[in-house]
């Protein structure tokens, strides 16, 4: 198997850190890491992919590099990534956000408690808890179709008493053509990724999306 893993964008999501929690996961298989945008460019990259992993915030992407990721997803790579190194990144390019299927607005009271309920039946929530994080609570728009593995209710809190009682997703999947997607809006740095069920789940999901079997 060949992952491709693209890093970089804004420092303050600790790009390379991150991505370097969990590349042991993939040990024995073929990994390429890349500090640029422009490897969306690189079609015999692209193709070679078997799974792409993404941490880049604040990222703008051309038309030809949409292109590219958007199509080669839809023909059977995995694409997978955690907080704003997905949702927080390529605003202007739609079709790149209907693919991820979330788009990050905003984070009342920045770090804050809240507790993550796990939903639904999947195997990479499978045995996982509802659990406490202290950390940014992401307020997304979100693709109705999701298949959602975990939520969060906001309390209206925070100077934003708009978002009472709302129940955002945290953690979801969705095929995307012959793809699997895998979003995690927790990962804002390092220690959040190491929170137990956190990492469970990022460890999983990684796996589920790449179609290995999903270990712990």
């Amino acid at each position: 198997m060949n992952v491709l893993v693209v890093r970089g964008g804004w420092a303050g999501h600790s790009p390379v850190e991150t991505t370097s929690l969990f590349l042991d996961l993939f040990a024995g298989h073929q990994v390429r890491v890349s500090d640029t945008l422009e490897t969306y460019a690189d079609q015999a990259a692209l193709a070679a992919a078997d799974l792409i992993v993404q941490c880049w915030t604040e990222g703008r992407l051309t038309a030809g590099q949409e292109h590219n990721l958007v199509t080669r997803v839809a023909e059977g790579a995995g694409f997978a990534g955690w907080h704003g190194g997905v949702v927080a990144t390529c605003y202007e390019a739609s079709r790149y956000q209907y693919m991820v299927g979330g788009r990050f607005l905003c984070h009342p009271g920045d770090f804050v408690d809240y507790r993550v309920s796990v939903t639904g039946d999947h195997p990479v929530t499978a045995g996982v808890q509802d659990f406490d994080v202290h950390t940014e609570q992401y307020f997304c728009h979100v693709d109705p179709g999701l298949d959602v593995l975990a939520t969060t209710t906001f309390e209206g809190l925070h100077g934003a008493p708009e978002t009472a009682g709302v129940t955002m997703p945290v953690v979801w999947t969705r095929t995307f053509g012959a793809g699997r997607v895998f979003v995690n809006t927790l990962g804002h740095s390092p220690a959040d990724l190491l929170v137990p069920e956190t990492h469970t789940i990022m460890t999983r999901g990684l796996r589920w999306t790449a179609g290995l079997p999903v270990l712990d």
